[in-house]
């Protein structure tokens, strides 16, 4: 009988099992927020199944009944430990298992980086051909977990619950969850055909969905949480095998996303990082630890320290039509109400429609006929920070400049340039591309005198790029990667300059990005009662202090109007908006009491734990939720959105049987009603009227 070692792995929270049999395979047998039991006893034909990792590559057998699923991949399974390596870094432990291929000499290295007191690693998988002869990759896993449903006596089909993050245009960060069976992934062998497959495929990274998930055991109260860190394309799936859930990360493959690479002998092919983490609790603690996390990867940013106040002029606002006459009173304005950051959206080079013309990036003489550094000059001379909207990945097909460049510049198909909505797509693996980008943010910082830039992008440029690549998919991923690059350079050039993020508002929310950029926008929505539901949900997605939400006051409105708009932002990154030269001075006023206090708690938001009290929010909602929690204090947003009930009662446990002080904090001038059951850990809060929205202060 061959004998196995067992390594075991216990940091921050994690627990993690693996074995090395005698002939070298390495298994996953454990990745959880509880210590392994029993799992050495099971048979070795089950613990066969727990792989560490899939690769598949072109002319190999697929061995394994597997339909569409990535499970059974050559040479993945002949894959054996060499060496292993455990040592730490400045971000905690750091684990590798080095594995080789005799028969094609593939090495893999399968990293494990660990971070000091967060329960979540990230994963990333080095795949370097050693041998003599090119290796076709169509697949390669980031991270894989068998046995996720492991724990507990009840069924899967019972004790199972997914948690999916489904996003589009105006409704981003909507949860939902599901029983597996409800999916269609019922518990009917030992393994299935059916999967649950979850992909992007494109430059959107999140237009369906967001790049994560969380996987809850309601039986044992645990879960595991998932993000993949990718600007382009991704997947994930959850299917069975050895009649237990699997879990599959990875980038883009050849099936879901066009991806194919020829990895040629001495090259070395990286696999986009991911993040998973194990958690006792549901998905608000997944949630917490994942903020943790995002903190820690995050590039440091003062923007994420101060939080400053932006004012931007395009929502129920300006809509892209800046001139120096419109601008003017909006920068006074903005200045008044304690703005410390003002941004010129879209439109202000180009005399007209300035969608499909895009490219050059020079001001328009008939909109600032003193010249744009006039009005920048005045944004500056009322002490906030000048900001300009870019699209600098793409050209409309109206660019002059555009008709004078080469193919190469411009993802190609099928001999054709590639035109989505107007735009062509620019490359930036081409070094003439990244040249002409730092020209433009040279120019925009130095002479214009920018300090803070909305980075937005409105296409999704499809499957990739075939000029010198590959495959599609592969054009896709090395200019994913290049243009991440091209990012680092501008943030090493200028490291006090702040780039928003953008892609059609959330289209584009991942920690690729994110890891780079200070601030995201959150959405596109246009009406601020869905704005709310989306702003309630972000900080899910992303961290607090990175997601812009709109606060637009409408021309004409009242007071709960002003109201709601401004708690939609007060516990994340406030972008103002709205005609604020022309509303009424209370309205205004309102504005400004909520930016003042916003200055006071702005710190808190900073290093607070995201909560919903009545869980995460969705559309069809009456009330709901959501807090920050910080040492000492508890910042709650509440509203009600529709006729059905004037009260809400608000489980707030934290502070059961706890002396605490509550206060409205905005607004101040307010006879909301509410009660507090400290024996029951029970906030009771009565809004009067529908569309309605305050914002509590509770010290402890």
């Amino acid at each position: 009988m061959s004998e196995s070692r067992w390594i075991k792995l216990s940091e921050n929270g994690l627990h993690l099992l693996f074995e090395v049999t005698e002939a070298g395979d390495v298994r996953l047998l454990h990745f959880g927020a509880n210590e392994p039991e029993g799992i050495e006893g099971w048979p070795d034909k089950k613990r066969a199944k727990y792989r560490l990792l899939e690769v598949h590559a072109s002319g190999e057998n697929h061995d394994d009944h597997h339909g569409s699923k990535h499970t059974g991949t050559l040479p993945g399974k002949r894959l054996t430990l060499t060496k292993e390596e455990d040592g730490r870094n400045a971000e905690g432990r750091h684990v590798c298992f080095y594995l080789k291929d005799d028969r094609t000499g593939l090495i893999v290295r399968y990293r494990l980086q660990f971070y000091d007191g967060i329960q979540v690693v990230r994963t990333w998988t080095e795949l370097e051909n050693t041998g003599e002869e090119p290796i076709g990759l169509e697949y390669a896993s980031t991270f894989v977990l068998h046995g996720i449903d492991k724990e507990g006596t009840m069924s899967r089909d019972h004790k199972m619950r997914l948690h999916v993050p489904h996003n589009t245009w105006y409704g981003e960060a909507q949860w939902r969850s599901y029983r597996l069976p409800e999916l269609g992934l019922e518990q009917v062998n030992e393994f299935s055909m059916k999967r649950l497959s979850y992909a992007s495929t494109g430059t959107w990274s999140s237009s369906q969905f967001a790049p994560m998930g969380f996987l809850a055991n309601e039986e044992t109260n645990t879960g595991i949480v998932w993000q993949i860190e990718h600007n382009g394309s991704w997947h994930w799936e959850l299917s069975d095998m050895a009649d237990q859930l699997y879990l599959q990360l990875s980038g883009p493959t050849e099936n879901e996303s066009h991806w194919w690479k020829e990895l040629a002998p001495g090259e070395t092919f990286v696999t986009v990082p991911a993040a998973i983490g194990a958690v006792q609790g549901g998905i608000q603690q997944a949630i917490g630890e994942m903020t943790r996390y995002r903190r820690a990867i995050r590039r440091f940013n003062e923007d994420n320290v101060k939080l400053p106040v932006i004012f931007n002029d395009y929502m129920n606002c300006l809509f892209g039509d800046p001139t120096t006459d419109k601008l003017l009173p909006l920068i006074d304005a903005a200045a008044a109400a304690g703005c410390e950051i003002y941004c010129i959206d879209c439109g202000w080079y180009s005399d007209g429609e300035w969608w499909d013309g895009v490219g050059e990036w020079l001001p328009s003489r008939a909109r600032f006929p003193g010249g744009i550094e006039e009005v920048l000059a005045y944004i500056r001379s009322k002490g906030m920070v000048a900001g300009l909207w870019l699209e600098i990945e793409v050209m409309g097909i109206q660019c002059q400049l555009a008709d004078k460049l080469p193919d190469d510049w411009f993802f190609v198909r099928h001999g054709k340039r590639v035109i989505d909505h107007a735009r062509y797509q620019l490359d930036f693996r081409n070094a003439d591309v990244r040249a002409y980008a730092d020209r433009i943010i040279d120019r925009i910082v130095n002479d214009y005198g920018v300090g803070y830039i909305k980075m937005d992008y409105n296409i999704n440029a499809g499957i990739g790029n075939e000029f010198e690549a590959d495959s599609a998919g592969d054009g896709l991923l090395e200019h994913n990667r290049a243009y991440l690059e091209w990012i680092d350079g501008v943030f090493g050039r200028y490291p006090a300059l702040v780039i928003e993020n953008c892609g059609s508002g959330g289209m584009r929310m991942d920690y690729a990005l994110l890891s780079r950029h200070s601030i995201q926008s959150t959405s596109d929505q246009t009406d601020y009662l869905k704005n709310a539901v989306i702003a309630a949900a972000s900080a899910s997605l992303v961290t607090p202090e990175q997601a812009a939400v709109w606060s637009y006051p409408l021309k004409e409105g009242d007071k709960e109007e002003v109201v709601l708009n401004m708690v939609n932002a007060m516990l994340l990154r406030i972008h103002q908006s709205g005609h604020l030269a022309e509303i009424s001075a209370d309205r205004l006023e309102l504005v400004k009491e909520a930016i003042r206090y916003y200055k006071e708690i702005r710190g808190h938001i900073a290093i607070g734990l995201p909560f919903w009290p009545l869980g995460l929010p969705n559309f069809e909602d009456p009330w709901f939720s959501f807090g920050i929690q910080d040492e000492g204090i508890c910042l709650l947003a509440v509203w009600r959105m529709d006729e059905s009930d004037a009260t809400c009662t608000i489980p707030m446990n934290l502070f059961k049987q706890k002396p605490i002080q509550i206060r409205v904090a905005y607004p101040v001038q307010d006879e909301t009603v509410w009660t507090w059951d400290s024996s029951a850990g029970i906030l009771e809060v009565s809004l009067l009227s529908p569309r309605t929205a305050r914002l509590f202060e509770i010290i402890y």
